[in-house]
């Protein structure tokens, strides 16, 4: 079972009617994209729609793609059998075989490599894979959620994103609005944190 989720804290239209999305797309299976800047809430919105949806007690596993290794993308991605490469003393199963019936959230998925994203991109077609040395086909149950705070069409105009990926990511998009947009529910968030701590304060919270 996942962890207790954290309220999504809601002053505004732009995030109630963000809410109102993500209830209507947790239920879906399909893939999911998620954009907005940095700081905007993303990871929480993904973690928000795997918390309404049928897949809640599953795992919810996040991989940063900015942040791994291109000489490691593929083993983390799809694990790798022992003898795969030097230094694969054992076998290692990839986040894709370890995510179940769950949610796999790929953060920065615009920072994947060209090779990488082009192995994604089978992975989205055919829902099948191969670990690295293996020969056994193996399938993905969980659903695909993709966060990224670039212009993928942009990127796809200058080459530095793959179209056909683009457009395989893009079933159903969630646009987080930036914080600055968000003013009512930024002033609030403060009232809602404190809460727990009212009962050892001196002064009363704000109503």
């Amino acid at each position: 079972m996942t962890e207790e989720r954290l309220p999504w804290i809601t002053a505004d239209p732009a995030s109630l009617r963000l809410f109102e999305l993500a209830e209507k797309v947790a239920i879906a299976p399909a893939t999911l994209l998620i954009t907005g800047e940095s700081g905007s809430g993303k990871d929480h919105l993904a973690r928000l729609v795997h918390e309404l949806g049928p897949r809640r007690d599953a795992p919810f596993l996040k991989i940063d793609c900015a942040s791994l290794p291109p000489q490691l993308v593929e083993s983390e991605l799809f694990g790798h059998e022992r003898g795969a490469f030097t230094g694969a003393v054992e076998r290692k199963l990839g986040r894709f075989e370890l995510g179940g019936s769950g949610s796999i959230v790929l953060d920065e998925v615009a920072a994947l490599s060209p090779g990488a994203q082009g192995k994604l991109l089978r992975i989205l077609q055919e829902r099948t894979f191969e670990r690295l040395g293996g020969t056994e086909t193996l399938h993905i149950e969980a659903r695909l959620i993709a966060l990224t705070n670039v212009d993928l069409p942009a990127a796809v105009k200058s080459g530095s994103f793959r179209e056909d990926l683009y457009f395989r990511l893009n079933v159903l998009t969630l646009a987080v609005p930036a914080l600055r947009e968000r003013r009512a529910t930024f002033c609030l968030s403060p009232i809602i944190f404190l809460q727990p701590f009212v009962p050892f304060m001196l002064v009363p919270m704000p109503s």
